[in-house]
């Protein structure tokens, strides 16, 4: 019993990692028509940007609210760095998709390299705090701590996403642009800087991921954003490509099948369940758990 519940919560702390990610990936496909393959970068500049601040910025550090301090530094610079990739680069090419696949690609491999050539391909302990070290006993299962920052972390940008959409005046611009940009224009509305924000919130959360992703995987590395991108993008494809509530039930899907076939089958087995649930839920719903059924 103890080890379903370890894998259970595990497999949760996982999920939300990936929702992370998946969360600011939907909210720019689904709002702005944005596949954008630069996302894992924003998470590498997050994670490195939180290790930065650990080591180098006054009051940052591993324990108490200089953890704290040094998360909302690296979310901060995720989050310029994807509000100027949105100015200079995205801007020009919104009616041009496969620029826009051509652009995002190369910004990934740029600013990976830049990392890289910086810091070093080696992987670099992070400045986790002690108490996400320790581990809280659920059920005659010792949990490390760190999993339920996650899933909180998960559960916050989840209903946090929700609302804004739902209940704020750019939320509803945002909306409104999507269905219907020229319209929206010629009422006086600037749906530019709506869509700037929009992907501003999805560099936030990839850079969340990254600072959190540090604290769970124990290290960062350059390439580390580009592997759980790949596991971002079936998250978002299985739950539906524009919608957040998807991407939150696919995530936890992926994260528990990915978890439990790692431990009752062999090491490497779960990203090949993945793969099948992913070809599965395609076969039979192409257009994610969310797609209306015809």
């Amino acid at each position: 019993m103890s080890t379903v519940v370890l894998l259970t919560v595990t497999g949760l702390g996982l999920a939300a990692l990936y929702f992370l990610v998946a969360s600011g990936l939907s909210l720019i496909f689904g709002l702005m028509g944005v596949l954008n393959f630069a996302h894992g970068a924003f998470l590498t500049i997050g994670a490195y940007g939180t290790w930065w601040a650990a080591e180098n910025l006054p009051g940052a550090g591993s324990g108490g609210w200089g953890f704290v301090l040094g998360v909302a530094f690296g979310v901060a610079v995720g989050t310029v760095v994807a509000a100027l990739v949105e100015l200079l680069l995205i801007r020009p090419l919104y009616e041009r998709h496969i620029e826009q696949v051509l652009v995002t690609v190369g910004l990934s491999l740029a600013l990976v390299a830049l990392v890289r050539a910086i810091w070093g391909a080696d992987p670099r302990p992070f400045p986790a705090p002690a108490w996400a070290e320790e581990t809280t006993s659920v059920l005659g299962a010792s949990v490390p701590n760190d999993r339920f920052l996650l899933i909180g972390s998960a559960v916050v940008v989840l209903l946090a996403v929700l609302a804004f959409l739902r209940y704020t005046r750019f939320g509803l611009v945002i909306r409104a642009g999507v269905e219907n940009r020229s319209m929206v224009t010629a009422l006086g509305i600037d749906v530019r800087r709506a869509f700037t924000l929009v992907f501003a919130l999805g560099g936030a959360f990839a850079a969340l991921a990254g600072a959190l992703g540090g604290v769970y995987l124990g290290s960062i590395s350059p390439g580390q954003g580009t592997s759980l991108l790949i596991f971002a993008f079936i998250v978002v494809v299985i739950g539906g490509m524009s919608s957040i509530t998807g991407a939150a039930v696919a995530a936890v899907l992926v994260g528990l099948v990915q978890q439990f076939a790692n431990y009752y089958a062999a090491s490497g087995v779960g990203d090949l369940s993945v793969v099948l649930l992913l070809a599965l839920v395609l076969l039979t719903r192409p257009g994610g758990l969310t797609a209306r059924v015809a």
